[in-house]
């Protein structure tokens, strides 16, 4: 099978589309956060990105509103294991559902973390507590 230039501009448009309208689904998530926890949360899994990306997990915390789409966690915690997650998602969507008082997740589940996902719940930990001095980040 040959793919023309043609094709390819199609299917690269068509994943720039994709990929800009989830940006705008994030960016609204952020911005109609209800609360500091609410919000230091949909920042995380915004930065993780591959949770969000699971159409199970934005059936489940996504719900329209007045002001466009908003994340309610409350949905998540009941079905967490059911979303179709890797253990390391379903760790780091454990904290971060702990972050807003939802679920018995401790804080040893970090152990489940890549390198990726745990500098990510670090600096959703460091928004919670309100500190924007410390950064995290890969020590020399």
């Amino acid at each position: 099978m040959i793919i023309t230039e043609t094709e390819t501009e199609t299917m690269t448009t068509a994943a720039d589309f994709a990929d800009a309208e989830f940006q705008d689904l994030c960016e609204q998530l952020v911005r109609t956060a209800t609360s500091p926890l609410d919000r230091a949360a949909v920042q995380a899994l915004v930065e993780e990105r591959t949770i969000l990306e699971v159409t199970a997990v934005r059936y489940a915390l996504i719900v329209d509103t007045d002001h466009g789409p908003t994340a309610r966690f409350e949905a998540l915690s009941g079905c967490q294991y059911t979303l179709g997650l890797d253990e390391g998602q379903r760790s780091f969507l454990g904290l971060v559902l702990s972050m807003v008082g939802i679920g018995l997740t401790t804080i040893a589940a970090v152990q489940d973390l890549d390198e990726r996902r745990l500098p990510i719940i670090l600096r959703a930990f460091l928004r919670l507590a309100g500190n924007d001095t410390i950064a995290v980040g890969t020590r020399m």
